[in-house]
């Protein structure tokens, strides 16, 4: 079988062409998060391959668990999910749908994991370093994790930049042993 971010892939550039089109980006990160954060749980991922519940049935689940932002042409998209059978596909599609949405709007979320907490000079001084060397807008997301030891470990798509004293440490280990 394919792989899901394969089969996401043309679902994901559909909304994304159909949201640019709208002017509604915004709006449809919103739906594909909430479709996302609702076909994960498990209760729901049930009723996704019970043969007992209907695409319409589960195509009107997610349009009411979506709320008010669901307008004809978001609900014709969750229709077409469920009459595939593609519901499950949603965190995938929405993943993709950031990527392209982040590309179209010129900016990169950067995840950046420190030992210690990062004041805002230091957000301040590593957004614009980033955005020099990406040549777009950063978004950053900032996360503590004690067992880094020092430093911090930054991610900004397939860019893995590892400063931290733990990355370090067994980088020398490595060398060592080898």
């Amino acid at each position: 079988m394919a792989e899901k971010a394969t089969i996401a892939r043309p679902y994901a550039r559909a909304a994304f062409a159909h949201a640019r089109e709208a002017k509604a980006l915004a709006a449809w990160s919103g739906l594909l998060a909430s479709g996302a954060q609702v076909v994960s749980d498990p209760q729901v991922a049930r009723l996704l391959s019970s043969p007992h519940v209907t695409a319409a049935q589960l195509a009107a689940l997610l349009a009411d668990a979506a709320g008010p932002q669901v307008d004809d042409a978001s609900r014709n998209f969750l229709r077409a999910l469920a009459h595939n059978r593609r519901l499950g596909l949603l965190p995938e599609i929405a993943s993709q749908y950031e990527v392209l949405r982040a590309a179209e709007e010129n900016y990169v979320d950067v995840e950046v994991i420190a030992a210690m907490a990062v004041d805002a000079t230091q957000e301040q001084r590593l957004a614009g370093a980033l955005r020099q060397r990406l040549g777009r807008e950063v978004r950053l997301h900032t996360s503590i994790d004690a067992s880094l030891i020092g430093g911090a470990i930054v991610r900004a798509g397939d860019l893995v930049i590892d400063g931290s004293l733990k990355g370090r440490l067994e980088r020398l280990a490595s060398a060592v042993t080898a």
